[in-house]
């Protein structure tokens, strides 16, 4: 499963992970953007349902930053290597 993750990713996985490891990385790191992956999805979740309950259609742009973000967290904090999570924080 994580394979085949990585190579629907493998893209934005790219990105992030190119050169050499960073010497700041700490695992904390990784759980802190996981989290914060987590916290954007609520927020995209949230503005999706107060969205629909007002009926809305301006409320499209902070749900797709929102969810966009979210995946990003959630895929470099899951899938992403040591580098790339220190890369993300912008750690030298």
């Amino acid at each position: 499963m994580k394979d085949f993750c990585r190579k629907l990713f493998r893209p934005l996985l790219d990105f992030f992970d190119s050169g050499e490891i960073p010497q700041g990385y700490r695992p904390s790191h990784r759980k802190i953007l996981l989290a914060m992956g987590a916290l954007f999805f609520t927020l995209s979740a949230a503005s999706l349902f107060f969205a629909l309950l007002v009926g809305s259609v301006g409320a499209l742009i902070p749900i797709l930053f929102f969810l966009a973000v979210s995946v990003v967290c959630g895929v470099i904090g899951w899938l992403g290597s040591d580098g790339a999570v220190a890369r993300i924080w912008g750690i030298k």
